[in-house]
């Protein structure tokens, strides 16, 4: 499943994903810093929804109550949300 999520408070402004069951593959982000927006794709490929949670929800950048990293732990949980559904 393909899932495009608007993201809030960063740099970094779409995020796109797709799931197979649970698991995590092909995320893109748009906007934000370059370095950073490569790694994170390469480091969350093939993870469940819930690792990626457990590693990367609730990291803040800055004085910002979110991250890009964030960002994407709230994308994978929507779209497992809205595969369920």
């Amino acid at each position: 499943m393909k899932y495009t999520y608007h993201t809030k408070g960063t740099c970094s402004t779409l995020i796109e994903l797709e799931l197979e069951g649970n698991v995590v593959h092909n995320v893109k982000f748009t906007g934000g810093c370059n370095g950073n927006l490569q790694a994170i794709p390469r480091l969350v490929e093939g993870m469940t929804v819930e690792e990626v949670e457990q590693r990367i929800k609730g990291i803040q950048c800055g004085f910002k109550s979110t991250s890009c990293g964030d960002q994407l732990a709230k994308a994978c949980r929507e779209a497992l949300e809205q595969s369920n559904s």
